[in-house]
């Protein structure tokens, strides 16, 4: 794996390194990198997980915020020269410029400060993307994962499961980072849809109705809609308004919107 070089981990950058070799081999078996496929990396930081992946893959595309890892990532890795290092912000990267030669695989070890915003700008280009493997905050796991009815089932639950299916793959303790954060972490394997099981006809109005529909998760849905939708509107979709908003499904959201939609 990757040789030790000294750069302090930035609070800023949400840095936490991974050194765990046990870890890092059982997170590229998840992944299972293929020669010839085009596989992304987030944040590789000194390039523990890239080596595993680009080993397979032999060519790899990496981006990176923090300029000073970049010398490091290359001195680590130079016996790949297949390694296209892109030295951008990846909230504001065009992932899309990655893929004009077939889909793209993404992975990642997402700083816990952006790892939400981070998703729902990856979810923009899920018809370009195979699939994506994080290592996240345990609790945003559970969160993307989370079935109706779970304490943690909302926003972020509702609209990745729109675009992907969700699956946690394994917890991963603080130990295996440098510096350990605070809170378990864990890996998550998210596969954009072939084809959408339910399709909105608006997707701006599904974010806003999944957002108004969580904004005051204690209330029923008959309050959250408040002016929004009536009770006559909610029996012709065959949903109960004095039910909470967790109870609802992906389907129930995409019908809510796309009524809203029709209407005008």
């Amino acid at each position: 794996m990757s040789k030790s070089h000294p750069h302090k981990a930035r609070k800023r950058f949400g840095q936490n390194f991974l050194h765990d070799v046990g870890i890092i081999r059982r997170i590229v078996a998840c992944i299972a990198p293929k020669e010839g496929q085009r596989v992304v990396e987030i944040g590789p930081g000194k390039g523990a997980l890239t080596e595993g992946i680009i080993s397979a893959t032999k060519r790899m595309d990496v981006v990176e915020l923090d300029r000073d890892l970049i010398p490091i990532l290359r001195v680590n890795l130079f016996r790949y020269p297949d390694l296209n290092v892109h030295e951008a912000d990846a909230m504001k990267f065009d992932f899309s410029s990655l893929a004009q030669d077939g889909n793209i695989r993404v992975v990642g070890n997402l700083p816990y400060n952006i790892s939400t915003p981070l998703i729902f700008h990856l979810l923009s280009f899920a018809e370009q993307i195979d699939d994506m493997h994080f290592m996240l905050q345990k609790e945003v796991v559970d969160r993307l994962a989370a079935r109706p009815g779970d304490n943690l089932y909302g926003r972020l639950s509702v609209m990745a499961q729109y675009y992907c299916r969700v699956e946690s793959l394994f917890i991963v303790g603080p130990e295996s980072f440098d510096p350990p954060p605070k809170v378990d972490s864990a890996i998550v394997r998210m596969v954009p849809h072939k084809t959408l099981p339910c399709v909105a006809q608006d997707l701006k109005m599904l974010e806003d109705m999944v957002r108004i529909g969580f904004q005051q998760r204690r209330k029923t849905l008959r309050n959250n809609y408040k002016g929004v939708l009536n009770d006559e509107e909610f029996a012709a979709l065959d949903i109960d308004p004095s039910l909470r908003p967790e109870r609802l499904d992906v389907d129930d959201f995409v019908r809510i919107a796309n009524l809203v939609s029709k209407r005008g």
